[in-house]
C-alpha cells in the first residue's frame, strides 16, 4: 500500500516507538498508584515524557504538560474549562469538530461565539480578530494548520491580538505538532492542545495539552488520581487537576521514545522530506485537465497537504478507486471540518486529501501522480 493518509494518523511509526511501547507493556505498573518498582517505573516513564514535551514546545515547567487521549479531549477541556455562561469566544471557519461541537455544546448553555470567515482559497484575515472582540470575549481558538488544505495559521499573530485584549488564546496543533516548531512562550500561546499519533508519531490513544502557569481550567474529568484520597473534589495541583484516571503508560512510553526520534533525525529534516513530496504531488496534478486543487500554494510553507476533487465526482468514489485499483490510502468527504468545506464550496462534494510522511518515497509520490491522471482521463 502506498499511504498518503498521514494527516488522519501517521501509519509507520520509528522503530524506537514500536520497541519502547512492546517493552512498557512488559514491565510498567501504574504510575502514582504505588511504590513498588513497575510503579515507580511507570512514574518515572511520565515525568520523562513530561520533561521531553517541555522542552520540545520550551514550556516553562514540566507540570504545565497535561496528558490526553487525543488532542479532542485536550480540546474540550481547554474550551468547556476556561467558558462559562456569558462568556463570548472568537474562533474560525478553519477548525475541526473538536473545536466546533465543544463550542457549539456551550451555546446551549449561554456561551457565545464568534467564527472568523474564511474565503475561497481557505484563508482568514486577522483583522477579522480585532473586529469580532466584544467586551465579554473571554478567548480565542484557532487551529495551526488546516487539516482539509494544509494552509498555516500565523499563530504567533493571532496570539499578539489575544494577548493584546487580555484574551486567553488556545491553540489546536493536531496537524503541526511534530512537523513545525512550536514555541508555546514565543507565540503566546495559553493552551496547547496536540495528539501523539500524527506528526508526533507516536501511539494512538496519546496526546496532551500545555497549559500556561496560572491559567485556571475547570477539570473535565473527576476520579482517581492516586494522590489526596480523602479530598472530595479533583486536587487542584497541576497537572494531577486535569488527569483523573490511569494514564496511558505503554502509549506514553512509545510517545517519549517518538520525540527524542523527532529529536534526533530533527524536525526541519522531516518537515523538509514532507513539504518535498507535497510540492512534488502539486506540481504533478495541477495542469491535469479536471483536476481541481483547494487551498492556498502561493507559499509552500504550509502542511505536508494536497486536496483536490476530479471534475464532478464524488470525493468517496475517487479515493475509493485510489484504493482499489491503485493501492493507494487517501482521505475523502469532509474531514470533520464543515465550516471549512462550506467556504470552499464543497459541501457536497468533499475533496480527496492526500497527505505525506517524511516516509515516503519519490516513487510512491509518482505513483499517485499517475493514478490521478489516469482517473482524470477516463
Amino acid at each position: 500500500m502506498i499511504y498518503l493518509d498521514n494527516a488522519a494518523t501517521t501509519q509507520r511509526k520509528p522503530d524506537e516507538v514500536i520497541d519502547a511501547v512492546a517493552s512498557a507493556m512488559h514491565v510498567l505498573g501504574n504510575a502514582g498508584r504505588g511504590a513498588h518498582g513497575a510503579s515507580l517505573g511507570a512514574s518515572r516513564t511520565v515525568f520523562d515524557t513530561r520533561v521531553l514535551l517541555q522542552e520540545f514546545f520550551n514550556a516553562e515547567d514540566p507540570k504545565s504538560i497535561v496528558f490526553t487521549a487525543n488532542s479532542t479531549e485536550s480540546l474540550n477541556i481547554a474550551i468547556k474549562g476556561v467558558l462559562s455562561d456569558g462568556d463570548h469566544v472568537i474562533s474560525t471557519m478553519l477548525e475541526h469538530n473538536s473545536v466546533l461541537r465543544p463550542i457549539y455544546e456551550l451555546a446551549e448553555h449561554g456561551v457565545e461565539h464568534t467564527f472568523i470567515n474564511a474565503d475561497t482559497l481557505g484563508n482568514i484575515c486577522y483583522d477579522d480578530f480585532e473586529k469580532a472582540i466584544k467586551p465579554n470575549t473571554k478567548a480565542i481558538v484557532c487551529i495551526h494548520g488546516s487539516n482539509v488544505t494544509g494552509n498555516l495559521v500565523d499563530i504567533k499573530r493571532v496570539g499578539n491580538i489575544a494577548h493584546k485584549h487580555n484574551l486567553i488564546f488556545i491553540v489546536d496543533a493536531s496537524q503541526t505538532a511534530g512537523v513545525f516548531p512550536i514555541d508555546v512562550q514565543d507565540m503566546g500561546i495559553d493552551v496547547l492542545c496536540f495528539t501523539g499519533h500524527k506528526g508526533l508519531l507516536g501511539p494512538q490513544g496519546t496526546g496532551g495539552m500545555y497549559v500556561k502557569p496560572g491559567l485556571e481550567i475547570r477539570p473535565l474529568l473527576h476520579g482517581g488520581t492516586g494522590v489526596q484520597s480523602y479530598n472530595e473534589h479533583q486536587p487542584s495541583e497541576m497537572p494531577t487537576r486535569l488527569e483523573a484516571g490511569t494514564l496511558n503508560g505503554h502509549g506514553l512510553a512509545g510517545l517519549d521514545a517518538a520525540v527524542r526520534y523527532i529529536n534526533k533525525v530533527g524536525i526541519d529534516n522531516i518537515r523538509s522530506k514532507e513539504e518535498a513530496y507535497m510540492i512534488r504531488f502539486y506540481n504533478g496534478v495541477k495542469d491535469i485537465p479536471g483536476v481541481k486543487i483547494y487551498g492556498d500554494f502561493s507559499s509552500f510553507h504550509r502542511c505536508g497537504i494536497v486536496g483536490l476533487n476530479i471534475e464532478d465526482y464524488d470525493s468517496s468514489e475517487v479515493s475509493d478507486e485510489l484504493s482499489t485499483r491503485f493501492d493507494i490510502a487517501t482521505r475523502p468527504g469532509a474531514h470533520c471540518a464543515p465550516l471549512m468545506h462550506r467556504a470552499l464550496g464543497t459541501v457536497d462534494q468533499g475533496l480527496v486529501r492526500f497527505s505525506f510522511s517524511h516516509y515516503n518515497t519519490e516513487e510512491e509520490i509518482d505513483a499517485a501522480i499517475d493514478a490521478v491522471r489516469t482517473l482524470a482521463t477516463e
